[in-house]
């Protein structure tokens, strides 16, 4: 009995690996030769770029640069690149923006903002992004669906609102799959979104526009959601860091048509960022108030003193098994932290996580948004008419949509097995992690595929959305290239409301291990 269990596993194993390189290879040829996205046009220019944004906020407040010269070359940036990427739905708005900068600009060198005021604008001037499917009022709220294509938002999501509080300057929505359920950004509207690093390749989903405008240096930060991983698979595909909050630690008003009043969910808001020293600023500026006195976010972290642990592997055979490289990773973490600690980073097995897609499957019907009907604008769609009308060239949909549409036709998952296995793993965790605890978790088996690689096997999106399930924090953290010059990355996780643990982990790993690699080589 053991042996033929060991058998099943190494030929699930085998066949993972060969579907995986068959799809490698007819993809690779099929999509053409390697192309990445281009250098900034003048040294000048790539050094406004690849700063941080706090480090832009700072200065502009200290005049050294100025929020104008910022915006416009950020604006520049999306104009030349965009046309490999297909990123951008609306935007850039340079006009609009360039005014804003300039009022900034000018107040500050007439010495009118005070001390005061200055602290309450900690990102006074620097250009930021969002997702088409969080509300931008005034500007396109498609969602990616071609019944949507002229519709604008009335007014700002929450965390929009927030952000231009802070002093940041928006300046252009990106592209999401149809109503964020996808983990490629592609939709009938406008297409598929180019990776970076290699443009044949996913930036995954949902927020994928956005992974691909901050990594190609477009914008200095961006606003992601996330409800399975769709601010970390982008952040992990386009080597950048993502941040998944707690549950409820940011108001989800105006996020793909969410009140803010909804408390049974696994989305969540939350901030992208090139340099993991961005992602607390952020999160202050985000964070609800109600949730502040538990979040501790202006808590110092002593990374020296936290208790670590690792897995392995989710355990679920329709994942592909971790690689060499993605092995290597994990093991560099390891070592990194023992030494700093000087304690083991210990291997844990997490129960019921070879459930994790049936989990988020079941959980998904629990949300209290109806994706398919949020797919068909209010209309409910028959998934055989689409696919009958997509293999005519006649659907309005994407495959990946009319798979979403199928799937609600398939059997259900046993709401009791299903409810154990949650309070089980989520109860083991936030033992095993109290107040001082990490775990980190693979991001994914590989890094990023071949456009249409997730048509056929998409699974690998569960070592991401476990967290969802859990409500747990998470933040995706970049770990340099593989041998495919792809990002590799881990993800950092907490107990509920320890977010500054994730922050202050992704931060050693930077000063550590480098972070974000640009997708293009420096100019000297």
């Amino acid at each position: 009995m053991a042996f033929g269990k060991v058998l099943l596993e190494a030929l699930i194993t085998l066949l993972h690996i060969i579907s995986d390189r068959f799809l490698e290879f007819v993809l690779g040829w099929f999509l053409g030769p390697h192309r990445r996205v281009a250098t900034p046009q003048s040294v000048e220019q790539q050094v406004i770029l690849t700063k941080s944004a706090v480090e832009l906020a700072q200065q502009i407040r200290e005049r050294k640069l100025k929020s104008y010269d910022i915006v416009k070359a950020y604006c520049e940036r999306i104009e030349i690149v965009n046309r490999e990427l297909n990123a951008v739905v609306d935007g850039p708005f340079e006009t609009e923006a360039l005014q804003q900068a300039r009022e900034i600009d000018a107040k500050l060198e007439a010495n009118e903002y005070s001390e005061e005021q200055l602290k309450e604008l900690p990102f006074l001037g620097v250009p930021f992004t969002t997702k088409d499917s969080t509300a931008v009022a005034g500007k396109l709220h498609t969602l990616g669906l071609i019944a949507r294509k002229d519709v604008r938002a009335k007014e700002d999501a929450e965390c929009v609102r927030l952000m231009k509080v802070s002093g940041a300057i928006f300046i252009a929505t990106s592209n999401v799959p149809e109503v964020n359920k996808w983990m490629e950004s592609r939709n009938m509207l406008i297409g598929g979104t180019n990776n970076p690093y290699d443009l044949r390749r996913s930036v995954g989903g949902s927020s994928g526009g956005e992974g691909a405008l901050i990594s190609a240096c477009c914008t200095g930060f961006g606003l992601g959601t996330d409800i399975g991983g769709s601010i970390r698979i982008p952040a992990f595909n386009c080597g950048i860091f993502g941040h998944k909050p707690s549950a409820g630690a940011v108001n989800m008003a105006g996020c793909t048509f969410r009140t803010g009043k909804e408390t049974e969910t696994m989305v969540n808001a939350g901030p992208m960022t090139r340099h993991a020293t961005d992602l607390l600023p952020i999160m202050k500026v985000l964070q609800e108030p109600s949730v502040k006195a538990v979040l501790k976010l202006d808590q110092q972290v002593n990374v020296k003193k936290l208790r670590y642990f690792y897995v392995a592997s989710n355990g679920m055979r329709q994942c592909n098994p971790i690689n060499r490289e993605t092995e290597r990773v994990m093991y560099n973490v390891r070592q990194h932290f023992e030494s700093l600690s000087g304690q083991e980073v210990r291997l844990v097995q997490l129960p019921q996580a070879k459930l994790t897609g049936k989990m988020w499957r079941y959980w998904m019907t629990q949300e209290p948004s109806n994706f398919n009907l949020l797919l068909g604008n209010g209309v409910v769609l028959n998934p055989f008419v689409e696919l009958f009308k997509k293999l005519l060239g006649k659907s309005d949909f994407s495959m990946a949509a009319i798979y979403s549409l199928i799937d609600a036709l398939l059997p259900k998952e046993s709401e009791p097995l299903i409810r154990d296995a949650t309070q089980k793993c989520k109860k083991y965790l936030q033992e095993l992690l109290g107040d001082d605890g990490i775990l980190f978790f693979h991001s994914s088996p590989r890094t990023a595929p071949f456009h249409y690689y997730p048509l056929v096997k998409f699974m690998d999106f569960s070592y991401f959305s476990l967290f969802n399930v859990l409500r747990l924090p998470a933040t995706q953290v970049p770990m340099g290239l593989d041998s495919n010059g792809m990002p590799l990355g881990i993800q950092v996780v907490a107990n509920h409301n320890n977010d500054r643990l994730c922050l202050a982990v992704a931060e050693e790993l930077e000063r550590s291990f480098g972070g974000w690699v640009p997708p293009f080589p420096l100019k000297q």
